[in-house]
């Protein structure tokens, strides 16, 4: 069945790769700029994902940019993708979220996961007892959700500022246990095939099977991750990647180093990148130029049939990241 990319809407995941030599300032100028360039270009939404005690990622605190993405912009969605939710109380969730919905009106998204975004270590350092915290992942979206219901104005523990605001939650996952929970509660489900591809046909298969309306939601709505590099020809998007191999083999080894600048593609990179572990990470990355990333990118929407692509980027110049997003909008909408 083919679905026409028109029909896709696609939007951006950001994590503020810190690029070597690069102020962290900088950094989240350059996020600002993206988000202001993917609002002209027609993007849905601009996420931040929360990420601890990585040198490279600057995203750790996430309701903060959001914050400062929203303020900069006018049009675009901002949000999480996602706050991992066992990292945080939940009250103190829904009074960040409902705070920036009464500044930024129906324009706050909450994508909540279950992950720690981090290493055990630190994660235990961010909440002692995150075992049981992830176990009650369920539990906890549904105090949210009580948080910023008008109903809640009966209890005795209340989040003023979230009551009545309008901040739609979204679950992501990347196995098949959100794709459950997702289903149950109604919501919409985002799926970290990025990074996490194996069971992505799985996940969305027991999210549209067993999915039940809710008062969010009358249908299942569905979107996934897609690493994309874009330039205007081959060569150039394949030397562009060569920063993003080098980053995963840093998440493979636990040896995260800032984003590096491209190289050549030399018999060490391409060697890496045909990397059984690098290929089945990056399978739906998409590398090349607008005809072929095109191709890739209408091949991943006709077996998978999401609603919403959300791409993220290793590129480490500026404004060949910022070509490669004008150029996935030009496919897009032809």
């Amino acid at each position: 069945m083919t679905k026409k990319l028109k029909e896709v809407a696609f939007s951006i995941l950001e994590l503020a790769a810190i690029g070597e030599g690069l102020k962290v300032s900088e950094v989240l100028q350059n996020s600002l700029c993206l988000a202001q360039h993917a609002e002209a270009l027609g993007y849905k939404r601009f996420w931040l994902a929360e990420h601890h005690n990585m040198k490279s990622i600057a995203s750790s605190a996430t309701s903060v940019l959001i914050g400062y993405i929203a303020q900069g912009t006018s049009e675009i969605r901002v949000g999480s993708g996602g706050v991992m939710l066992p990292n945080h109380s939940p009250l103190i969730v829904a009074e960040q979220f409902g705070t920036l919905g009464h500044l930024y009106p129906d324009r706050i998204d909450l994508g909540l996961g279950r992950a720690p975004g981090t290493d055990q270590r630190t994660a235990q350092a961010i909440r002692s007892d995150r075992l049981s915290a992830v176990h009650s992942f369920p539990n906890d979206i549904q105090e949210i959700q009580n948080y910023f219901s008008k109903s809640n104005k009966n209890s005795s523990v209340r989040s003023y500022l979230s009551e009545s605001v309008e901040v739609p939650i979204f679950i992501l996952g990347s196995s098949t246990d959100s794709a459950y929970l997702a289903a149950k509660k109604g919501l919409p489900y985002v799926f970290a095939s990025h990074f996490a591809p194996a069971q992505l046909q799985n996940a969305l298969q027991i999210y549209h099977q067993n999915f039940q309306a809710s008062q969010y939601l009358n249908k299942p709505y569905t979107i996934a991750g897609i690493n994309v590099i874009a330039a205007d020809t081959t060569e150039e998007a394949l030397h562009l990647s060569t920063s993003m191999y080098k980053m995963i083999l840093g998440v493979l080894t636990q040896n995260m180093n800032y984003l590096q600048k491209p190289t050549a593609m030399t018999s060490e990179v391409e060697k890496l990148r045909n990397h059984p572990s690098v290929k089945q990470m990056l399978k739906y990355a998409f590398v090349g130029n607008k005809t072929e990333v095109k191709e890739q990118t209408q091949n991943f929407v006709d077996r998978f049939q999401v609603d919403e692509l959300i791409l993220t980027s290793y590129i480490y110049d500026q404004s060949a990241r910022l070509r490669s997003f004008e150029i996935f909008s030009e496919l897009m909408k032809t």
